[in-house]
């Protein structure tokens, strides 16, 4: 069974910084992409970043990119999203996701999430 949890979620003001934890089990973690959806209240759950298996290789929303960071360690199985310059609108609940598609920001093209960490910047 393919288990992903996120860690690492809070409240801080703008400008201020997060780093979010995902660490999978139950799949083949060395040779899946990985990525970050997120999803604000009353909006669309929409692509954040996403990994490659070997990486560097990564992918970046616009609202994001510059400031955002993704990472992962495949010895431990671990994703991360290092968030720096947070503003208010990065509020929102962050999923870790298996087999990210940079090309596929279709939230019902995936099957496996993590049951979400919430974010919350304050201006």
């Amino acid at each position: 069974q393919v288990r992903l949890v996120e860690s690492g979620g809070g409240s801080v003001q703008a400008g201020g910084s997060l780093r979010l934890s995902c660490t999978a089990s139950g799949l083949d973690f060395g040779t899946t992409d990985m990525g970050w959806f997120r999803q604000s209240p009353g909006k669309e759950r929409a692509i954040v970043s996403c990994i490659r298996y070997g990486a560097p290789h990564t992918y970046y929303s616009t609202s994001v990119k510059g400031r955002f960071t993704i990472s992962r360690d495949n010895t431990k199985n671990t994703l991360w999203l290092q968030m720096n310059s947070l503003k208010p609108e990065d509020t929102a609940m962050y999923y870790c996701v298996a087999e990210c598609d940079p090309y596929d920001g279709r939230s019902y093209s995936y099957s496996t999430w993590g049951q979400g960490v919430q974010v919350t910047v304050s201006s």
